[in-house]
C-alpha cells in the first residue's frame, strides 16, 4: 500500500499489465477513473506520491506526471507543489447496493453465456457490440429531440 507524506494510506495503489497494449500512462488514468466511480477515491484524497508509485512500479517519473496532468486536464485532480496531488472532480457513481446487484446480474449472465459456448473474449466482444447499439441508441434519441439530421451517427 501507498503512503502518502502525513504516513496515512492512500485509497489507491496502482497494477500495471504490460501484456495489455494500454499505455502505462493511460493505465494509470484508468484506475484513478475507475477508483472514483467505485467510490474509492472521494473529493479530498491524496493520490500516491510520485516517488513512491515509481519505487513500486519501477517506472519512469515522467510516465507518473503524464498521467497526473492527464487527470488535471480532466478536471479531476488537482497538484499542490510541494503538498501533492489531491482527487478535486468526481465522476458518476453508482451505490454499493447498485453494484452488488449489477454484479450478481452479469454474473448470471456471463455464466448462461459460457453454458452457451462463449469464452471470454466472446463474451467482451458481445459487451462491447451492446455498449456500441446503446450508444447508438441515445444518438438516435438525441437527434430526434433535436430534430433530426444526425441520426444513427454514433459519438
Amino acid at each position: 500500500m501507498d503512503i502518502d507524506k502525513d504516513g496515512s494510506p492512500s485509497p489507491i495503489e496502482f497494477r500495471l499489465d504490460p501484456g495489455s497494449g494500454v499505455p502505462t500512462y493511460l493505465q494509470l488514468v484508468q484506475q484513478v477513473e475507475q477508483a472514483l466511480r467505485l467510490g474509492y477515491l472521494r473529493q479530498g484524497d491524496q493520490l500516491p506520491r510520485v516517488k513512491d508509485i515509481v519505487a513500486g512500479l519501477a517506472i519512469n517519473p515522467n510516465t507518473v506526471l503524464k498521467a497526473y496532468r492527464e487527470l488535471e486536464h480532466r478536471g479531476l485532480v488537482v497538484g499542490r507543489r510541494g503538498v501533492g496531488t489531491f482527487v478535486e472532480g468526481t465522476l458518476g457513481k453508482v451505490g454499493l447496493r447498485e453494484q452488488a446487484a449489477l454484479q450478481k446480474s452479469m454474473l448470471a449472465w456471463m455464466r448462461t453465456a459460457s453454458k452457451a459456448g462463449l469464452d471470454e473474449d466472446g463474451m467482451a466482444a458481445l459487451f462491447t457490440a451492446a455498449l456500441h447499439d446503446l450508444r447508438q441508441s441515445r444518438d438516435v434519441l438525441v437527434d430526434e429531440e433535436d430534430g433530426g439530421g444526425r441520426a444513427g451517427v454514433v459519438a
